[in-house]
């Protein structure tokens, strides 16, 4: 069983390159980035794992101040379980400290869920995550809705975000942000009624 005191690592999944910088499927590196400027600190190459991470601390100081290492694995989405494992074995993180913020197509554009466990629902990152690791993760399940007419699943979580969703995308951005921090402090339950809508 993990305590306070153990370090939680917060992978945001995506894939490496400019080119992929804005599609919908590099919301979780866009959430690491916003902890990450929280912080107050910069990605730097990982020790023994292909990730950008950052070490700090999240939440007010005091007991409720956790020890974080915010991580974006540069392996290509579908490999993430690689880096993450090897991350997670270098820092020693319990499996119920590690929470991967990934975009989710069951869910309406901008909708959190977060949940402890359950399945991948075809997201090639989590499928990869739990084949190393298994299932008893935390995740913050950021919507991206389905695609429109007939185009398919690859192709819409490779494409930019749309204007339209640009406008509000910093502030769901930020509140995604919010939501792990709150579950860090919080716990599970607390963040769960907070931010599940």
């Amino acid at each position: 069983m993990s305590d306070a005191t153990d370090p939680w690592l917060i992978v945001g999944l995506g894939n490496p390159g400019p080119e992929y910088a804005a599609n919908r499927h590099n919301v979780g590196f866009m959430v690491a980035d916003l902890l990450a400027e929280r912080i107050g600190g910069k990605f730097k190459r990982a020790p023994k794992a292909q990730a950008q991470v950052l070490e700090g601390r999240i939440g007010p100081p005091g007991p409720l101040s956790r020890r974080v290492v915010v991580a974006k694995p540069m392996s290509y989405m579908n490999l993430s379980g690689g880096p993450v494992t090897a991350l997670r074995d270098f820092y020693k993180v319990p499996l119920d400290h590690v929470v991967a913020v990934h975009d989710e197509l069951d869910i309406d554009y901008g909708t959190l869920r977060l949940k402890l466990g359950g399945g991948d629902n075809g997201h090639n990152g989590l499928k990869s995550m739990t084949k190393s690791m298994g299932p008893d993760y935390h995740r913050i399940r950021f919507g991206i809705g389905r695609p429109p007419g007939r185009m398919q699943v690859a192709d819409f979580v490779l494409k930019d975000f749309s204007s339209t969703e640009r406008k509000e995308l910093a502030f769901l951005v930020d509140r995604a942000a919010d939501s792990v921090e709150c579950l860090l402090a919080e716990g599970l339950e607390r963040a769960q009624s907070a931010y599940n809508s």
